[in-house]
């Protein structure tokens, strides 16, 4: 894409926090990020007690800008 002209950017809701979370400032909530991430193919473990739902091994799909 860069070649074209265009910028390459990641969606928002694939930005999580530290450890994975995911972030309940995002539009819609944890909920709605958590949807579209599953949909992506991402299992989304609940949270415990305060902490918010992560993605699990999201270790292992980083990208490094």
């Amino acid at each position: 894409m860069v070649a074209a002209g265009k910028k390459d950017i990641t969606p928002y809701w694939r930005t999580l926090k530290s450890g994975g979370e995911l972030n309940e400032k995002f539009p819609g909530g944890v909920e709605a990020q958590a949807e579209k991430l599953r949909a992506e193919g991402h299992t989304v473990v609940p949270g415990k007690g305060k902490k918010p739902p992560t993605v699990k091994d999201y270790e292992k799909k980083l990208v490094e800008g």
